[in-house]
């Protein structure tokens, strides 16, 4: 954590062991943190002598799998962090919108999406699981005919913006001029993409990157192209989301959310 707060100039270990909620959650902040932990978790891992082969993220956890896996190095990816994070609360702040997870619906009821003004499938989950991004007058619009829709549930969700959406333009621009100055390494760890849930190598990813603020996270397309001999999924904190997500996509012979140091003696 100290790295990290040297290199973004962010105190890290402050954030997570004493600031109050309001600062921790701010999008900037909870990024920055969430990239810290995480990789904490996982050199606690290699350190257990755990070596994962694939690696897969969820949105900011891809910038935390690329520099797990070595392709980025811990600069560029707190560099990368603080500059998303940032980015991404004045584009939402510039632009006012949020997120609804839909659940239920086939491919039919997504289809019913795409007429929609002003609404983007964010994430596509899981079956019938998706995240929606929008304006505020369109998500109230959806969360109102979402049943007339195909969807058995509408929820929105406490989120600070419409992320992964073309509301994410600015955000991702400045992105961009981060992704300019990385030097891009390879790596025996494969690391699978968030936009198009394949496998990619080094340099490959400036170009994945340069489009994940406005493109959907298609986390079951990533989730699937995991080979069968995987058999063990090992979530870094915080949390435990995405092993429950997963969990729905394909099956695994074990599945741990490290949530503490007992967590971590359990697979090493």
């Amino acid at each position: 954590m100290g790295e990290v707060a040297a290199i973004t100039g962010v105190d890290v270990e402050r954030l997570l062991l004493e600031a109050g909620d309001d600062e921790v959650i701010r999008t900037d902040n909870a990024q920055l943190a969430t990239f810290a932990l995480s990789l904490v978790a996982y050199h606690d891992l290699l350190a257990r002598g755990v070596r994962p082969r694939y690696h897969l993220g969820h949105s900011l956890g891809e910038f935390s799998a690329l520099t797990a896996a070595g392709v980025l190095s811990l600069e560029d990816g707190a560099r990368l962090i603080a500059t998303r994070g940032a980015a991404m609360a004045a584009a939402a702040q510039a632009r006012a919108g949020s997120m609804v997870a839909l659940l239920g619906g086939d491919e039919e009821a997504r289809g019913r999406l795409a007429g929609r003004a002003d609404l983007w499938v964010a994430n596509v989950n899981g079956a019938g699981q998706l995240v929606v991004s929008g304006t505020p007058d369109a998500l109230a619009d959806l969360v109102a005919v979402h049943r007339e829709l195909g969807f058995r549930r509408a929820t929105p969700l406490p989120v600070g913006g419409a992320f992964h959406s073309p509301l994410m333009a600015p955000a991702q621009a400045a992105l961009d001029a981060q992704l300019a100055t990385v030097t891009w390494r390879e790596s025996d760890v494969v690391v699978i993409a968030n936009v198009d849930g394949a496998a990619h190598t080094g340099a490959q990813w400036h170009d994945l990157l340069a489009r994940q603020l406005t493109s959907p996270v298609e986390f079951v397309r990533a989730t699937g192209a995991l080979p069968a001999t995987v058999t063990v999924s090992i979530e870094m904190p915080p949390g435990a989301v995405l092993t429950g997500l997963t969990r729905r996509i394909r099956d695994f012979d074990a599945q741990v959310a490290l949530a503490g140091p007992a967590d971590l003696e359990a697979v090493a």
